[in-house]
């Protein structure tokens, strides 16, 4: 019976000494990086050129560890705006090969470039016409000798302590797709709106596509007064619509202040509950902080957080037309 190493009772090491081993593990890398990123040349630029212009989209073609890398390239470029997908090596040759379209480029993944079952897709690229771009280590191998641009991901060594596991390789290869995203994202132009499109769901999305018209109180829910009405109306509208505070306008409906229930506090420790009978517009707060109508959710976040206030008024053209309060930010998700 094979015993598994797991099975073993193992090496007995001393904290420092397991600490130096993931140190050691990690510079390796690093240093593999920094070597690669000193040798690349214009073979990268040429492939990030290829893969802008391209009609179709980018096919990223691997096996094993190179296949799991392949898996992330695409999805980065596909979360930047590039029409990419895997394509397991294996399964394209049983017919998955049929997604492949004319106008695609190839992205090959392999680290010795003599993986049988990557190389043997070439031919099939060839007959389409389509661009071939390989990450490869094997400089001189049949991979990289039917490539139209060649990307090294050759390592020194990997940083495993036995020199066997894929680990600098894969990460050289990841970091190589990471800079093609990056040259590609740039050539596109891509903003954070872009962004924002291809990613709707979770924290993400919301922060970058919630406007503050998504999440404002408007219309029937806007607590809103004419300035010359007397305190206790402001107050009977702050509490109907439950926000703590009342917008007050003038005749025109632009926005002469707001009045908050910080202000009546303030105004009842002054002067009594007189204060009642008065006019609002000499107890209210003048010139609020308000955020134009457009803006996204987040900036009102950011603006309440400075000023420290819990409301901030939405306003158009000088008009109040919404009201936000910091906990509708928290339900949203944006806060």
């Amino acid at each position: 019976m094979v015993c598994l190493p797991r099975d073993r009772a193992g090496i007995d090491l001393d904290d420092e000494r397991l600490l130096s081993i993931g140190r050691d593990v990690l510079k390796q890398e690093a240093s593999e990086l920094l070597r690669v990123a000193d040798e690349m040349g214009q073979e990268i630029v040429k492939a990030a050129r290829v893969i802008h212009c391209s009609k179709g989209r980018l096919v990223v073609i691997g096996m094993g560890k190179s296949g799991l890398i392949g898996r992330k390239i695409a999805a980065t470029l596909a979360s930047l705006g590039t029409p990419s997908f895997f394509l397991h090596a294996a399964e394209a040759s049983h017919g998955d090969l049929g997604m492949v379209c004319r106008e695609d480029v190839g992205l090959f993944i392999s680290n010795s470039g003599k993986t049988k079952e990557v190389v043997a897709l070439l031919p099939f690229f060839r007959r389409l016409g389509a661009p071939v771009i390989s990450i490869t280590g094997g400089i001189s191998s049949p991979l990289a000798k039917n490539s139209d641009i060649v990307l090294n991901s050759s390592v020194s060594r990997e940083a495993d302590p036995l020199n066997l596991a894929p680990t600098s390789s894969t990460t050289v290869q990841l970091a190589i797709g990471d800079a093609l995203a990056g040259m590609v994202t740039e050539l596109r132009g891509l903003e954070e709106d872009d962004f924002a499109l291809f990613h709707p769901g979770g924290a993400l999305g919301r922060r970058l596509l919630t406007k503050v018209e998504d999440v404002m109180g408007s219309g029937d829910k806007l607590p809103v007064v004419i300035e010359h009405v007397k305190v206790s109306d402001a107050l009977f509208e702050m509490t109907s619509k439950g926000y703590g505070a009342t917008l007050i306008v003038d005749e025109e409906g632009k926005l002469a202040g707001i009045f908050t229930d910080g202000d009546l506090r303030r105004l009842i420790e002054r002067c009594g509950v007189e204060c009642l009978e008065s006019d609002v517009s000499s107890a209210m707060t003048k010139n609020p902080v308000t955020l134009e109508a457009g803006r996204l959710a987040a900036e009102a976040v950011h603006i309440m957080e400075e000023r420290e206030i819990s409301v901030l008024i939405v306003a158009k053209a000088g008009k109040p037309i919404g009201i936000i309060h910091l906990h509708e930010l928290l339900k949203a998700g944006v806060a």
